[in-house]
């Protein structure tokens, strides 16, 4: 029994719960005992909150034996990036800076998400401040792929993907600055969405890049991608970043129909030909990733959509903007830790300054990684280097916006293969900062652009799992739910799971 509610997705559970075939308590249970089981070789959860999830669930049986009116999740459990705060429940962004922290309220993501019955079962492992592609920046140690110990789930959102790919939670939420939720659901074999920025309120998520920060969830299956955005988006007073875009049913969206659907696929940048300028980045794409993302936009056309080709000419910029934008925005936000207030602060020596004191908490608390991005971002805000650096990136951005203008002129979705390789082994590439960003080629445009986007499972390279993303217009995230939906109905790759540990 217990094996079997693993494998349901959220709203089938939801369903079951509503109507009693099974309890809350019961889903619960099991999923805290494969969390447990399997977090001792992926090390995918930072705290595994069992008392408050078992008490949670209780609620939800109480309501519904009492006939109370049960929430679009009720009963569902669900994970959580440790980057989103939650009142009474130790939240650190997997970073030594914030070892003990406690937030005193929830982000808004957590609010909706209890109010619609969720039960929370823990918060999951990621790069430190969300800044990583392979979740091996965390201070609590790496996250594990669960179809190869050796390779790493992606990143920064790796525990959350990890977690749901080994049927511990059938949602779970991430955040997504540069590629953070779509490339570790690709890795992991689930689908990962990235919401139009705006979309989903930021309000209580620690922030790394907050032009570019959005929540979005990892499911097994769009349908539930669908279910959870439905719960969480809309306008939120506590974010004025919030859009007031009416929020669609988008499970109504799923007809299963992708006929005269269009399609763009930009092969120029997608193919890694020879780069063009200064500045400009090749893909290296896996041949393996090639064949399944060819193979998947030979199904959709099958199925009645029509691909096109379209030109992204900025795209191949699209990393060293990111990468210039993002560690701006990283060093003015995480100015804000420096031991005063609230989480790590070194004891240093009884006579040393506050001037000393600042600077030995934020060496001692943030890893290399971190460091490195906030000594990047301030250096290129910096006297004489702000024009040339940071005021051409936002600049290029802009270009790089209207590429996406332009193409979506022609064409519903962009497809693209949502990392140009699968899993890469763990520590293949710590030494090597460069190689490590550009496993973000295909993915940092999006956020760059404010655009939604989604990554599905479709096909394997090399035993592992490879994603398809789809980039969609501002706020259409009905047409990449829509299409990733249709896709699921034509194959099977969502419905792989990995080896799993004995339950």
């Amino acid at each position: 029994m217990a094996a079997d509610l693993l494998d349901r997705s959220a709203l089938t559970l939801r369903d079951d719960v509503a109507v009693g075939r099974v309890s809350a308590v019961e889903v619960c249970q099991a999923c805290l005992a494969r969390a447990q089981a399997a977090n001792v070789a992926l090390n995918g959860f930072n705290l595994i909150a069992a008392e408050r999830a078992l008490a949670r669930a209780e609620q939800i049986d109480r309501q519904r034996a009492a006939g109370e009116p049960l929430g679009p999740l009720a009963g569902v459990p669900i994970a959580l990036k440790d980057n989103l705060s939650v009142r009474g429940m130790r939240t650190t962004a997997s970073s030594r800076i914030l070892e003990g922290y406690v937030p005193p309220y929830d982000a808004t993501v957590v609010r909706r998400l209890e109010d619609a019955g969720a039960v929370i079962l823990g918060k999951t492992n990621c790069d430190e401040f969300a800044m990583g592609s392979s979740n091996e920046n965390s201070a609590f140690g790496p996250v594990r792929n669960p179809w190869a110990l050796d390779r790493t789930p992606g990143g920064s959102s790796g525990g959350s993907a990890a977690a749901v790919a080994a049927r511990c939670v059938p949602i779970a939420l991430g955040s997504d600055t540069g590629g953070s939720v779509r490339q570790p659901g690709a890795f992991c074999g689930v689908v990962g969405l990235k919401p139009t920025y705006g979309r989903v309120s930021r309000y209580g998520l620690l922030a790394f890049a907050s032009s570019l920060d959005q929540i979005g969830p990892l499911t097994r299956t769009a349908a539930d991608a669908a279910l959870v955005l439905s719960v969480i988006a809309g306008a939120d007073p506590a974010d004025a970043t919030t859009s007031r875009e009416p929020v669609p049913d988008f499970g109504a969206a799923l007809t299963g129909e992708v006929t005269g659907l269009r399609i763009g696929v930009p092969r120029a940048f997608v193919g890694a030909d020879p780069p063009s300028g200064a500045g400009a980045v090749t893909t290296g794409l896996d041949e393996g990733v090639r064949r399944a993302f060819e193979q998947a936009l030979g199904d959709l056309e099958r199925a009645g959509a029509s691909v096109v080709e379209i030109a992204l000419p900025h795209a191949q910029y699209a990393i060293p903007v990111y990468y210039l934008v993002a560690t701006a925005e990283a060093s003015s936000n995480l100015a804000r830790y420096d031991g005063v207030k609230y989480g790590y602060r070194s004891t240093g020596t009884k006579d040393q300054n506050l001037q000393t004191m600042y600077s030995r908490t934020r060496d001692e608390g943030f890893g290399a990684e971190v460091k490195r991005r906030i000594m990047l971002g301030t250096y290129v805000l910096s006297a004489g280097y702000y024009d040339a650096f940071y005021l051409k990136a936002q600049q290029v951005r802009t270009l790089l916006r209207r590429d996406y203008d332009r193409a979506f002129e022609h064409v519903d979705v962009v497809a693209m293969p949502t990392s140009p390789t699968p899993a890469f082994r763990l520590g293949e590439k710590t030494d090597d900062p460069l190689q490590m960003y550009l496993a973000d080629v295909f993915t940092v445009s999006a956020p760059l652009a404010g655009l939604p986007a989604i990554s599905v499972p479709c096909g394997f390279s090399d035993g592992l799992p490879v994603g398809l993303q789809l980039t969609g217009r501002l706020f259409d995230e009905s047409t990449l739910l829509r299409t990733a939906d249709a896709y699921e109905r034509l194959t099977n790759w969502h419905t792989q799971a990995p080896p799993l540990p004995p339950h």
